[in-house]
């Protein structure tokens, strides 16, 4: 009699872990199993990043001129929202970059030139901290995406980092910080 309480218990657990774990490879996995990873890095689109949480946005002005969500999986947020320096290995942020344009239609309705609205996407930037796996950039691996697709170019992603890397160590080679 004392068998089935334990089997019930035990089978509920394993569900739990089962459920535990697939949503913890639901962030690193890919939408698409046979998508190419980012050159370098092989960072792939994570399922369901459109649905993270937003960590702060941000307007990029000169040549770039776009706006941007920056939105991170449940370890990054929980991070983020803590302080927590550096990010724990698993964090995923995602960057998400718009054309930045001024709205004729709420233009008029304000009377003047004030507001400015996301236009069509431009790509999305995926962070993903690894210390074991990317050891050389600070425990980053990078990849871009446009129209869903990842970006081959090997020029373009060794950009990442080097970029990252004016950044002080101390802010974890991270331009975002969150935004209450």
């Amino acid at each position: 009699m004392q068998r089935k309480p334990f089997m019930l218990v035990a089978v509920g657990g394993l569900f739990g872990l089962a459920v535990v774990l697939s949503h913890a490879a639901k962030d690193t996995a890919s939408e698409d199993p046979g998508a190419q990873g980012s050159p370098v890095y092989g960072v792939t689109l994570p399922p369901g990043y459109r649905e993270w949480q937003v960590i702060s946005v941000a307007h990029e002005a000169g040549n770039i001129n776009d706006i941007r969500a920056i939105l991170g999986n449940e370890i990054a947020m929980k991070a983020a929202r803590a302080g927590t320096l550096p990010f724990p290995d698993g964090a995923i942020i995602a960057r998400l970059a718009y054309e930045y344009l001024p709205s004729p239609r709420n233009n008029a309705i304000f009377g003047r030139d004030q507001s400015f609205v996301a236009g069509n996407p431009t790509n999305v930037q995926i962070s993903v901290k690894d210390a074991k796996r990317y050891p050389n950039t600070g425990g980053w691996g990078y990849g871009q995406f446009e129209n869903g697709k990842v970006n081959t170019s090997e020029k373009n992603i060794n950009t990442c980092f080097a970029c990252h890397a004016k950044l002080p160590a101390s802010a974890d080679f991270v331009f975002t910080t969150y935004s209450p």
